[in-house]
C-alpha cells in the first residue's frame, strides 16, 4: 500500500507543481491542457485564482494518500477519512470518462491539440489515478 500511496503522492504533486508553474507565469505545455473549441478558441477560461487552488487541492489530494498509507502521521477529520477516499478516485474516474464534448475518453472533439493530448496522457492518467485510488481504499480496508 505504501508503494501505490508514494506514487499517487509523486503524481498529484508532478501536476500540482505544473499548475504552479502556470500561475507564475510559465507557458510550456499551455496550449495542450486547455480544452479548446478548435485550436484557436478555448473552451474555458483559466483565472490565476482557479490556477493556484487546483494545485493546491492536487497537493493536498497527494498528501492525504501519504496520511492514509501512514508514510506521514496526520490526524484528519473523520469525514476524511470516511468520504474523501472514495471521492478523490470518484473524480479521477468521471475526468477520464468525461463530459463527451472537450475532455476524456468520449468526447465529440478529437482533433484539437487538447484533445489528442487528452487522449493520450491525460485521460488515461486520471484512469490510473482513479484505479490506484480505489486500489489502495479497497486494500487498507
Amino acid at each position: 500500500m505504501a508503494l501505490i500511496a508514494l506514487t499517487l503522492f509523486l503524481i498529484f504533486v508532478v501536476l500540482g507543481g505544473f499548475h504552479f508553474y502556470w500561475l507564475f507565469g510559465g507557458s510550456w505545455g499551455l496550449k495542450k491542457v486547455i480544452p479548446t473549441k478548435n485550436n484557436d478558441s478555448y473552451a474555458l477560461s483559466t483565472p490565476k485564482l482557479a490556477t493556484l487552488m487546483v494545485g493546491l487541492v492536487l497537493v493536498s489530494f497527494g498528501l492525504i494518500y501519504l496520511i492514509k498509507s501512514g508514510l506521514v502521521n496526520i490526524l484528519l477529520p473523520s469525514w476524511v477519512t470516511s468520504y474523501m477516499y472514495w471521492i478523490v478516485p470518484s473524480i479521477f474516474i468521471l475526468r477520464a470518462i468525461g463530459d463527451f464534448n472537450y475532455v476524456g475518453f468520449f468526447k465529440r472533439i478529437k482533433q484539437t491539440e487538447f484533445s489528442k493530448a487528452d487522449s493520450k496522457i491525460f485521460s488515461p492518467l486520471c484512469l490510473v489515478i482513479g484505479i490506484l485510488g480505489l486500489l489502495i481504499q479497497l486494500i487498507s480496508k
